[in-house]
């Protein structure tokens, strides 16, 4: 076996020196990491089409308004708590098995609703699907960055968000249509389908027992060889078996537990350098996210819903085109490339929420703003991600992964009420100036979070 290479926290700069020969022409795109993006679209797909179509379920079967807001408080509650207790596990007994796990949960919680349609289980259904959200996408997004070459790690993560960027364009606009038809329980058969598919993909995706298979410099292979050499340096021969792989690769001596150990276990704070950037960005994603429709709708736009197609659709291009620069360029510019069009995006929301502008103006206004927000999520969200797993230990990214996504819930969560107040107070143009300065802060605190080398201007 090759001489191991340690993958400890400062050897994690081999992706911004990927000038050792034969790194970055390692292959990228694999049967396994595009199984890995297929289940992470399958999951988003269950989670965006549930946040979508529930509400307009909860309408059809004679339920009220207030019932489908505490499902969706439930989901995201149990999302977020999840994540917390899912990082942990996803270090500890493996990625593939929370995969596995969260698909289980989703496929309970989708088909629940169709076997029994009382309303008196609705919370237990969103209960469910939180959770199967929260630990399917958390695990993905670790599996992701344990299989990639270091070299292309950004670039990665950035193909790997295709997942979630395709089921924004489809997922809300596919639950619409099934919860129109006649059942609307078709709603719950449908995204059940895609549930099973994310169950079959995670457990399709058993590198953990294969290390060898996976790229020389990925994280997962190198710590691998590292323990192999280890074990048979301690026990002069031996063989390294999956379950081993499973459970973090090395087998330490643990701590006794304690109030400091259980709470360090489930908040990685190094990766709070993309962390905090991201949470202070979250609110003016859940702007777009809940009140960016509701907006057209009240300007009396037949095509609102253009909006949220051209984000999705600039967005995928952008990830598309990730090669080009997620490893070659600072972090900080990618930052400040994407506030520039986040500013311009909102900017023309506010244009048109002001009705300053003929109606076909309006319209256009506002369509069109999808474009550079989509520009702005596509670069913003992998940018902060990959700082995130970047600053943290291999052994760590499933609590650095699932910090990152736990920042997304709470910000966009905390927030909405907030943006509703404002709607109804000071009308759309004044928050939709307050997101925009979430946005400007949100780069101010890159400067300040990102570490020094995610902060060179020139190209590495």
């Amino acid at each position: 076996m090759a001489e191991a290479r340690s993958v400890k926290e400062g050897d994690l700069d081999i992706a911004s020196n990927a000038n050792v020969e034969g790194e970055t022409s390692e292959r990228l795109w694999t049967p396994l990491f595009v199984m890995i993006i297929a289940a992470t679209l399958c999951a988003f797909m269950v989670g965006q089409g549930t946040n979508a179509g529930t509400s307009v379920y909860v309408d059809i079967i004679g339920g009220s308004s207030t019932l489908a807001g505490v499902g969706a408080a439930v989901f995201s509650g149990a999302a977020a708590i999840a994540r917390l207790i899912m990082g942990p596990i996803i270090d500890s007994k493996g990625r593939v098995c929370v995969m596995a796990f969260g698909g289980v949960f989703l496929i309970a919680g989708t088909l629940g609703p169709v076997l029994l349609t009382d309303l008196s289980f609705f919370m237990l259904w969103r209960l469910l699907q939180g959770v199967g959200f929260a630990a399917a996408t958390t695990a993905s997004a670790t599996a992701a960055a344990d299989i990639l070459p270091m070299a292309r790690l950004g670039e990665g993560i950035g193909y790997h968000g295709l997942g979630q960027a395709l089921s924004m364009a489809v997922g809300p606009a596919l639950a619409l249509f099934l919860v129109h038809t006649d059942p609307a329980e078709n709603l719950y058969l449908g995204l059940s389908a895609a549930a099973l598919l994310a169950f079959v993909f995670a457990v399709l995706c058993r590198y953990e027992k294969n290390p060898s298979k996976l790229p020389k410099t990925s994280a997962y292979r190198m710590r691998w060889e590292e323990s192999s050499l280890k074990t048979q340096a301690s026990k002069g021969s031996g063989s390294f078996e999956g379950s081993e792989a499973s459970a973090g690769l090395e087998t330490e001596e643990k701590p006794k537990a304690s109030v400091k150990l259980v709470i360090s276990s489930v908040f990685e704070k190094k990766a709070l350098p993309g962390t905090i950037p991201m949470l202070v960005m979250t609110p003016a994603f859940g702007f777009s996210i809940y009140f960016a429709g509701v907006l057209g709708s009240s300007l009396g736009l037949a095509n609102a819903g253009l909006y949220y197609t051209l984000s999705a659709v600039s967005m995928i291009v952008v990830r598309l085109n990730s090669k080009r620069f997620m490893d070659s360029v600072a972090p900080i510019k990618l930052a400040t490339i994407a506030t520039l069009f986040g500013v311009l995006g909102f900017g023309m929301l506010a244009i048109a929420s002001m009705q300053v502008l003929p109606v076909v103006g309006t319209e256009w206004a506002f369509c069109l703003a999808g474009l550079p927000y989509g520009l702005f999520l596509g670069i913003m969200m992998p940018v902060n991600q990959t700082v995130a797993v970047k600053n943290t230990p291999p052994e760590r990214w499933g609590a650095a992964n699932a910090l990152y996504l736990l920042a997304i819930d709470v910000g966009i969560g905390a927030v909405c009420v907030v943006w509703g107040m404002l709607n109804d107070a000071f009308g759309y143009t004044a928050a939709i100036v307050c997101a925009i300065a979430f946005m400007v802060i949100a780069y101010g605190v890159a400067w300040i979070c990102y570490p020094a080398r995610d902060k060179q201007w020139r190209k590495r």
